[in-house]
């Protein structure tokens, strides 16, 4: 059982207005990138790419099996876009990146991370674990049980002296079972300048 701690600092740019939290980073051997969201087999950036520019190798380097960092932070600024995780320090009970295997040993702050962003007013978990480590923490912060929203869907949160919408949805991972335009168009709802189109394009 391996003991790590969040290899990542917080990515908060000044004037995000979404904060994606995910549960934590795969094993180090497993990133293309030196970001969020860095194994070639999750399609979080596949699903932004395909929502924002109908392509969902945009943020691929072609025929190197890597995401393309330099495309991915502009990118993610431009758009007011955060990220971290839900778990500061985690022990690993088994040598891969999946969710069920990691023990949370250290939560994060959630509150410090929204301190530095003031105009956030959405919070986003990218899968069940980060969604049940976050549910747990706003339990504990508003001294009541959150009832977490269902996948694909929001509650409208007041907590560490912020008022947000809590957006729970599909994992990215290859894994869970729904097609990629399908997850596009749970995601598509965090971006309501994009129009509906049915493949999740959103040309």
């Amino acid at each position: 059982m391996t003991l790590e701690c969040h290899p990542l600092e917080p990515f908060l740019p000044p004037e995000a207005s979404i904060l994606f939290l995910g549960s934590f980073p795969p094993p180090r051997a497993r990133w293309s990138m030196d970001f969020f969201y860095p194994n070639f087999i999750n399609d979080f950036w596949r699903v932004m790419g395909l929502l924002h520019f109908g392509d969902p190798r945009y943020f691929e380097l072609a025929g190197q099996k890597r995401f393309d960092r330099a495309r991915i932070v502009p990118f993610c600024e431009e758009h007011a876009l955060a990220f971290y995780d839900t778990a500061r320090r985690v022990r690993r009970l088994k040598d891969n990146a999946s969710d069920a295997f990691l023990e949370i040993l250290e939560p994060t702050d959630v509150g410090m991370l929204l301190a530095r962003i003031p105009a956030c007013r959405h919070i986003v978990t990218t899968g069940g674990k980060a969604s049940g480590e976050l549910q747990a923490l706003l339990s504990a912060a508003t001294g009541t049980d959150i009832v977490m929203p269902p996948v694909g869907g929001s509650v409208e949160m007041q907590a560490w002296g912020r008022e947000f919408a809590w957006w729970r949805m599909p994992s990215t991972s290859r894994a869970y079972p729904l097609p990629l335009a399908q997850k596009a168009e749970c995601y598509r709802k965090l971006f309501p300048e994009i129009p509906y189109s049915p493949t999740g394009s959103g040309t």
